[in-house]
């Protein structure tokens, strides 16, 4: 099959079909005479296996070292619980930093001391620092003459 049946029977464009040969995680295909890449069923299922690995939220660069140990076959049951049970523990920190952040977003909310339709000054706003990473955006509390702006290159 050439690309662009490979790139329908999947759902998915012929640019990503290359941008996946190029990022090495679709094997290059053989080429006909007239150039044209020559896709096989294992082509199918290898692309398969990276759209549903994408849909349950892997990165091509995990699916890349994942990949080819599922082409040989050396992936079994256990590999396969223990990269899930790896991606739910990264969603799981994951939703306590947002957990963290949105506590920040409802503490600086409930902090607002202007009138609602007056501006709001750096020295005016104060935000605790939680860990969540919002912390480096904050304004500190006794404002300082801001420093001197580098030039522009």
């Amino acid at each position: 099959m050439n690309i662009s049946q490979l790139a329908k029977a999947i759902n998915v464009s012929t640019d990503t079909v290359r941008y996946y040969e190029k990022q090495g995680i679709l094997e290059a295909p053989a080429r006909q005479e007239n150039g044209y890449r020559a896709y096989t069923a294992a082509h199918v299922q290898a692309l398969r296996f990276v759209r549903g690995a994408q849909a349950l939220g892997f990165s091509l660069a995990e699916i890349r070292v994942i990949l080819p140990q599922v082409a040989r076959g050396q992936f079994g049951r256990g590999d396969i619980e223990q990269q899930l049970q790896a991606k739910m523990a990264q969603i799981d920190a994951h939703i306590r930093q947002l957990q963290t952040l949105k506590k920040e977003l409802k503490a600086t909310f409930a902090s607002l001391t202007c009138a609602p339709d007056q501006p709001v000054s750096t020295a005016q706003s104060t935000a605790t620092d939680s860990g969540s990473g919002a912390g480096a955006a904050r304004a500190r509390k006794s404002f300082t003459k801001p420093a001197a702006k580098s030039p522009a290159r």
